[in-house]
């Protein structure tokens, strides 16, 4: 018998939702024929079957979560046919016995968030009971374990556990929260000249890739291990999208290349693509730059969240008519404020200053 594991998917996350079995125990398989979907990093992923063979056993149901490098399916008397590449990384079938013991190595077995916390909190892993397939200890099992502070009975009130996008977001902003040295300056650029309303997302766009020509060091990376800025020289923009499922920010690529109807046609196909679950993994990564219109919805200014490697993100909260003083005199101006977030390990106030006027000086633009 084989076991096949769940596979990197490319998203650099450590789990996985399964949202479809597409093959059950006793079933006949050939190799490449859908095996499972699941959801990872706010995208639907199809796992195809990696061998010919016989199914044995489904290591999950619908809606469990399963750790990277777990159990996900067995298959008996099956030939490998070739390997499937998913993120850079082989899927493998690891023979093993029926009677296999389980794995009591508890570092194997946890995944890594879990592992931070239990390290952070002084809590032994050996101690904690796994609840997600295989055992694996996953965050809410550490969570459980661990007393911080007085707990109160939460009696019959029911839990809404975080899944596919609201639980990759969760992530996100854990990671944005324990990595990122966060700084945001606020303005607002006079749009009372233009000589067409509207059109708001490109005309943002058009602002940053200026904005990156004029401070090029806000369209970056930062690696905290060698303590290392990348600049990069071609603007990969994550554009935040609001979906009933959460958040997903695709990736819009090389937007400074792009014509305004080629940037129009791109952002609708991005926010189709988000509302139908269907944004490949690919578009979800590798970003140097973000940008959330927040202002279509509500909200003035606010402090929008860098998520790393990228060092900056640009918030447009809603446009409004303020008033202002043009020549001695008060008058309306239609105004959009605007929030850039910043990591200041790497990105001096100047900079991001420069960079916000960069942005200001574009938008401010007749046409």
């Amino acid at each position: 018998m084989g076991t096949f594991k769940l596979p990197d998917l490319g998203e650099g996350l450590a789990e996985a939702e399964i949202l479809e079995w597409h093959v059950k125990p006793g079933d006949l398989v050939t190799v490449d024929q859908p095996m499972v979907s699941v959801e990872t990093a706010k995208a639907v992923v199809e796992v195809p079957v990696p061998i010919n063979g016989t199914v044995v056993a489904l290591h999950g149901d619908v809606g469990d979560i399963i750790a990277t490098g777990a159990p996900l399916i067995d298959f008996d008397s099956g030939t490998v046919v070739g390997s499937m590449p998913i993120g850079g990384e082989e899927a493998f079938v690891e023979p093993v016995a029926r009677d296999r013991p389980p794995q009591d190595d508890a570092r194997r077995r946890a995944l890594p968030v879990a592992r931070a916390l239990a390290r952070h909190l002084q809590l032994d892993l050996r101690t904690i009971e796994g609840s997600h397939p295989s055992a694996v200890i996953g965050l809410d099992d550490v969570l459980a374990h661990a007393t911080i502070g007085p707990r109160r009975a939460r009696g019959n009130v029911p839990t809404d556990p975080l899944r596919g996008a609201r639980r990759a977001m969760a992530h996100s902003m854990s990671l944005s929260r324990d990595e990122v040295a966060g700084s945001t300056v606020f303005d607002d650029a006079d749009i009372h000249d233009w000589r067409q309303s509207g059109d708001y997302m490109v005309r943002l766009i058009r602002a940053l890739t200026h904005a990156c020509a004029a401070e090029p060091a806000l369209n970056a990376w930062y690696e905290a291990a060698t303590t290392s800025r990348i600049l990069k020289t071609q603007v990969d923009l994550a554009v935040a999208v609001d979906t009933p499922g959460g958040l997903i920010v695709p990736v819009l690529r090389d937007v400074r290349s792009k014509t305004p109807a080629e940037l129009r046609a791109a952002i609708a196909a991005l926010k189709a693509a988000a509302h139908e679950r269907t944004t490949m993994p690919a578009d979800l990564r590798d970003f140097t730059l973000m940008l959330s219109n927040f202002g279509t919805v509500a909200g003035r200014y606010g402090i929008p969240l860098v998520v790393p490697p990228a060092v900056a993100i640009l918030g447009a909260g809603r446009v409004r008519h303020d008033a202002v003083v043009v020549d001695g005199a008060v008058v309306g101006h239609r105004r959009i404020p605007l929030s850039l977030s910043f990591d200041h390990r790497c990105v001096t106030g100047g900079e991001a200053c420069r960079f916000l006027a960069a942005v200001m000086q574009d938008l401010e633009k007749p046409d």
